[in-house]
């Protein structure tokens, strides 16, 4: 049983004999400058924010054992990162973390697109990277702490990223993380604005990475899916299970499924992996009308092995077709939309 607010005060002179959230930096190799955010719940669940990439979230575990995956790239500091480089798949050297945010106006792979909405007649069109600019931006840091209300004590942050140029998009992402003292879930809120004057479009998407040991062979996706609207190619060519993951294999080609899920009668969608073995459980769930669609990716290459759950706003084909079949999101001046995502860990 877990003491009251009394009789923690009573047990202790520090909150952080309990929990809490601390902000240090990282000093070595390519994450040296990193500013993170090390929460704690007291539960056995703890998880990192990444204040300058993005507020993402980078190493998180239970009970001692990760759930969230690591890559080979680390936690790169984002002024190392190479926006335009190798044809705008540079994404991928920096892309490792529990959650890794696409957008703020593009999601998916790149290309050029229109840019007259900015009445600039020397940008004519706007070259998108991989999964856009937002994952590999500073976050300013307005706030992060522990919050009693009455018995519950929230640990939590919040901070501003801004995705801005001269005669461009404008657009601000306002990111609020919390969790609760002794609870097993992370709640994530994001409101991201069109901070400018011009009809800016806006594409968003979450690349949340589950990793070993959660991740083995045997562990299970669990989703209610009512079809599979689109599959890579690599699918039919390499045919490995995504329901119930085999172990990592060398040269494995990534693995993409579009999936339309059934939402529960609250309206929220809900995924998540499940290793019977460790009697673990990882589940994340989001309202459908926020995140209509859903992708499942599959990477079971040896040494880069991992599953990605990414709730998404726009289908697979990405930025043009979106522009082209009316479904990109053009936020007008100071127009916001909402996100709301809560991360659960637990046993089976």
């Amino acid at each position: 049983m877990t003491p009251d607010r009394r009789r923690l005060a009573e047990l202790t002179g520090d909150l952080s004999a309990a929990g809490g959230v601390r902000l240090v930096t990282l000093a070595d190799g390519a994450e040296r400058g990193i500013r993170a955010l090390e929460f704690r719940t007291g539960s056995g669940l703890a998880f990192d924010v990444l204040v300058d990439r993005c507020m993402d979230i980078g190493h998180a575990e239970h009970g001692g054992r990760a759930f969230g995956w690591r890559s080979p790239t680390g936690f790169r500091h984002p002024g190392l990162h190479e926006n335009a480089d190798e044809d705008g798949l540079s994404w991928l050297r920096s892309f490792s973390g529990l959650t890794v945010t696409a957008g703020l106006d593009h999601t998916l792979f790149g290309g050029d697109v229109p840019a007259g909405t900015y009445r600039y007649p020397p940008r004519t069109s706007v070259r998108h990277g991989l999964h856009g600019r937002a994952g590999n931006l500073p976050a300013r840091l307005t706030g992060y702490g522990e919050r009693w209300d009455g018995e519950r004590c929230v640990l939590w942050a919040e901070g501003e990223v801004r995705q801005a140029a001269v005669f461009a998009e404008n657009l601000r992402l306002v990111r609020r993380i919390e969790a609760d003292l002794w609870g097993e879930e992370i709640r994530l809120v994001d409101t991201v604005t069109n901070a400018g004057f011009e009809p800016t479009p806006h594409m968003y998407l979450y690349h949340i990475n589950l990793g070993w040991p959660l991740l083995d062979e045997g562990a299970r996706f669990e989703a209610a899916i009512r079809e599979t609207l689109w599959q890579s190619d690599s699918v039919a060519e390499q045919r490995a299970d995504h329901l119930v993951f085999p172990g990592p294999a060398p040269g494995f080609v990534e693995q993409v499924y579009e999936h339309a899920l059934v939402p529960g009668d609250d309206g929220l969608h809900r995924v998540g992996v499940v290793n019977d073995r460790l009697g673990m459980r990882v589940s994340v769930e989001w309202p459908a009308r926020e995140f209509p669609y859903f992708f499942e990716w599959l990477n079971l290459r040896s040494g880069n092995y991992a599953v990605g759950l990414e709730p998404s706003t726009h289908h697979v084909a990405g930025d043009a077709a979106a522009r082209e079949d009316g479904s990109m999101i053009w936020l007008g001046p100071q127009e916001s939309r909402t996100y709301h995502t809560t991360f659960r860990v637990g046993t089976t």
